[in-house]
């Protein structure tokens, strides 16, 4: 093999090495996996948007537990959640991280982007999740709101403000 091409080659390989590094370290980074309160948030919003009420009530703080055992239908998270979700946008697919503002050192309003099978529900469904750290230094959602179209003006500061959709409690 000619100097070039063996130079070539491992210039090539260097390159692919550290796309590789690149991309596993975006991965390991982003921020649900750096900060604990974007964790609960994301968690709490995958599980209600699955379906799965076990899961999503563990990120739920006690008054929001109770919120929901007296106003949800047949006391289940899922479907308050699924009652804000018209039928046309399809199945829950997943569930991103957007942005977050932190309100003193134990809170966080957290947005979220997540997105459904079909139409508007396919392009971005907004969410947001107020997030407060508990005295045993767990994270638990205390309030949540949107599950709506991110392209619906109401969708906008949710955090903010007190009539934005689907606003529990």
């Amino acid at each position: 093999m000619k100097r070039s091409s063996l130079v070539l080659v491992i210039g090539l390989v260097m390159l692919a090495l550290l796309i590789v590094v690149i991309v596993a370290l975006t991965a390991a980074f982003t921020p649900e996996n750096t900060n604990p309160a974007f964790a609960a948030a994301v968690a709490f919003a995958d599980a209600a948007g699955s379906g799965d009420d076990a899961a999503a009530l563990k990120w739920l703080a006690p008054d929001v537990q109770a919120y929901v055992q007296a106003h949800c239908p047949e006391s289940s998270l899922s479907a308050c959640i699924r009652a804000y979700i018209p039928l046309e946008w399809g199945d829950f697919r997943s569930v991103v991280f957007r942005r977050a503002t932190p309100d003193g050192p134990t809170a966080w309003d957290v947005d979220l982007i997540a997105t459904y099978a079909e139409g508007k529900g396919f392009s971005g469904v907004c969410i947001y999740n107020r997030v407060e750290q508990d005295a045993a230094g767990e994270w638990r959602v205390t309030a949540w709101a949107g599950w709506v179209h991110c392209g619906d003006s109401a969708s906008r500061n949710m955090a903010a403000n007190p009539d934005a959709p689907n606003r529990v409690p």
